[in-house]
């Protein structure tokens, strides 16, 4: 089960806000990147990883890693996919930098979540999910 990392998504008061950002960031490539300061001591084991997103106390949407590079002046890049994937929301506490998520922890995606909740949406589910109706 490969390892994943959250983040939060600073300044993003939505999923949407989120979809718009990372198709930004992917305007200039076929991948989008975002710079670290290190890179993670275990990035060997995310490899087929996900970055999952925080917005609002809820991790609500993955963005699978690609791979690790180099960015400028001695930064880490991390390569992701241009798309967000919905997952299950899940409350998760706001924090600095990333943060290592094993894969037994991970929330599942709402496409393979159960029937119906791909139809919510995320702004419901995150509330619902807060409320521990989810």
């Amino acid at each position: 089960m490969p390892l994943h990392l959250t983040k939060v998504a600073y300044g993003c008061d939505s999923v949407d806000t989120l979809r718009e950002r990372l198709a930004l960031r992917a305007a200039h490539g076929p991948t989008a990147f975002l710079t670290t300061r290190y890179l993670p001591k275990r990035h060997d084991e995310i490899a087929g990883g996900s970055l999952f997103w925080i917005v609002k106390h809820q991790l609500v949407g993955r963005t699978p890693i690609l791979a690790f590079g180099e960015a400028e002046s001695g930064k880490t890049a991390i390569h992701l996919e241009p798309r967000l994937i919905l997952v299950q929301p899940r409350p998760k506490r706001a924090h600095q930098g990333w943060r290592y998520l094993e894969g037994k922890d991970a929330p599942p995606d709402l496409d393979s979540a159960e029937a119906g909740m791909a139809n919510l949406p995320p702004e419901l589910a995150g509330a619902l999910a807060g409320l521990a109706l989810l």
